[in-house]
């Protein structure tokens, strides 16, 4: 989809989103109590799963493009797409990341949030503290005449401040009636780039940041995205509406 081709969301499309949302966020909120040792990444992910279907809704990632599981948990050096496993246990040091999408009458909403496991190296939670920083940096640029190109350039000179790397290849999304809907929110950019941002304008951003170098790779299964050196990721996902004069965050319980 060509940027021309943004899908601007009307006010019933933003209270269908507003929804799925908060569904999503008492997801999250629900699933912190799970997360501790000997538990595993499959039994994590039905229990999400058990949740969103008692508020009537539904996991979008299940079929998406053949992905079989309800929600992507990534463990360590997983950047993202994590296919949660019964092998998979939890043990002390772990961070991960749960990314949850819902939907109902084709309405998405898409966030995702960082758990650790008992105890943590503090290099770990300095990674981690660094991307919820950079999640807030964003936010902090949503607003109309703004540029999303910005929203990248501020992301990645505060990472590399701390000598952290921005992942290049993994973007934002707009999103609404489609899971993925064009253009993209890139998490480095050049400042004053890309789309101008307009009132009812509805995206992510979820910066993935690596303890180390930037490069990826990606496993056998197809989805799953791992650090090229084996070090620690993390990430953090809002997804956000544009109002008339500032933004509102829809993935908040």
């Amino acid at each position: 989809m060509a940027k021309n081709k943004i899908i601007i969301k009307t006010s019933e499309d933003i209270q269908w989103i507003r929804e799925a949302g908060r569904i999503a966020s008492l997801a999250l909120d629900m699933i912190g109590q799970y997360i501790k040792e000997w538990i595993s990444t499959e039994e994590l992910d039905h229990i999400c799963n058990t949740f969103i279907l008692s508020k009537w809704w539904k996991s979008a990632c299940i079929g998406y493009n053949w992905y079989p599981k309800f929600t992507c948990i990534s463990l360590n050096d997983t950047i993202c797409h994590w296919i949660p496993t019964k092998s998979e246990i939890l043990k002390t040091w772990d961070i991960l990341n749960v990314d949850i999408t819902v939907n109902k009458d084709w309405y998405f909403w898409d966030t995702s949030r960082m758990y650790t496991v008992w105890e943590i190296l503090p290099q770990a939670q300095k990674l981690i503290d660094v991307t919820q920083k950079a999640l807030d940096i964003w936010i902090s640029q949503v607003y109309p005449g703004n540029m999303t190109g910005n929203i990248g350039y501020e992301i990645s000179k505060f990472v590399e401040s701390k000598w952290f790397s921005v992942v290049l290849e993994y973007t934002g999304h707009w999103i609404g009636r489609w899971f993925h809907e064009e253009p993209y929110i890139y998490h480095k950019s050049q400042k004053n780039s890309w789309v101008k941002i307009v009132p009812w304008m509805v995206f992510t951003i979820e910066p993935m940041i690596n303890l180390w170098t930037p490069r990826t790779k990606v496993l056998n299964d197809k989805w799953t995205v791992k650090t090229q050196d084996w070090k620690l990721s993390a990430q953090f996902e809002h997804t956000i509406a544009v109002t008339e004069d500032w933004y509102e965050i829809l993935t908040l319980s």
